[in-house]
């Protein structure tokens, strides 16, 4: 990376409160470890557990690693920071940070829409479900999912790395984000903002596509089962995957889809800690208590570990 004028930046977090930020260290530190206790165990679960070797698991595992990707890119680094006072970030460390964060994100959007499509299939054509979704063509459904992030951060992340900084290093923000970087760069960012927005909106408006296709198809055909115990079968095996798309892309709006609203760097900092702290923590709990085949792998799964140490 090339050296710049400012080689250190100060990240002014979410509060100068110390009794605030103690709370905020406490907060943030549980649900930081229940993120990743959660999604290692939907991890571990959908490895051991025989019942969850279906195309719909392998992706939650996938959603799951990326989900501890996401939240791990960002969250220790503020905590360090809640907890010995020091908001200082070097260069390399911010652009790395940005990097990731961005990249896991634009590569869950990918990978949401992969599995509203697996939906889809499980419920439209469920004769032809294995053929169409053996294990070769969810292997390359992810990385897919994965070249399509790299391919949408590539354009802007060759401009970020151009920028300059020569007045301010202070970031309104608890992490390197891309706007509050270009609010502080004495660089022109006209194309780059230009081009994130349309990256942004790329990667939301295709992804958001697909999922709104998929289960406009899922809907109609589960309107038209005989009975109302397979209806309510059919949209209890999509209502986790609904909750999570909503929160989300409902979450992500403010951020990604109106990035120019400067002045609404406080409600971008709050939807920033939704996304990159809580929303990670709620997923495997919304995947296991609404599927009663990831609560009957859990079960079984501490039926073994109990059988085992009785030994």
């Amino acid at each position: 990376m090339r050296n710049h004028t400012i080689t250190t930046f100060l990240l002014l977090g979410l509060t100068d409160d110390s009794q605030l930020k103690a709370v905020l260290f406490i907060f943030l530190c549980l649900t930081y470890m229940l993120s990743v206790t959660g999604n290692l165990t939907i991890i571990s679960l959908t490895i051991m557990d025989p019942q969850l070797k279906t195309p719909m698991y392998y992706f939650l595992q996938n959603f799951s690693f990326l989900e501890i990707a996401f939240t791990s890119a960002c969250m220790p680094r503020y905590l360090y920071s809640l907890s010995t006072g020091d908001n200082t970030i070097t260069y390399n460390s911010c652009i790395t940070e940005f990097f990731f964060t961005d990249l896991f994100a634009v590569i869950e959007f990918f990978l949401l829409a992969t599995m509203s499509y697996d939906r889809y299939v499980a419920i439209c054509k469920p004769l032809h479900y294995v053929t169409i979704m053996n294990s070769r063509v969810c292997r390359r459904l992810i990385l897919c999912c994965w070249g399509a992030g790299l391919l949408i951060l590539f354009p802007p992340l060759t401009l970020v790395l151009k920028l300059e900084f020569c007045d301010s290093n202070v970031i309104d923000h608890f992490g390197c984000d891309a706007y509050p970087l270009l609010k502080i760069s004495c660089s022109e960012t006209w194309l780059l903002e230009q081009m994130l927005i349309v990256c942004a909106v790329l990667t939301f408006v295709m992804t958001l596509l697909c999922v709104a296709l998929s289960y406009i198809y899922i809907i109609k055909t589960i309107l038209q089962f005989p009975s109302a115990k397979q209806r309510k079968k059919a949209f209890s095996t999509c209502s986790s995957h609904m909750i999570v798309i909503s929160i989300s892309y409902g979450s992500c709006i403010f951020i990604y889809v109106k990035p120019s609203a400067k002045d609404s760097m406080a409600i971008n900092k709050g939807v920033s800690v939704l996304t990159t702290s809580i929303a990670p923590m709620l997923n495997p709990f919304i995947y296991s208590l609404r599927n009663k085949q990831v609560k009957l792998a859990f079960s079984n799964t501490i039926k073994r570990m109990l059988l085992f140490l009785r030994k």
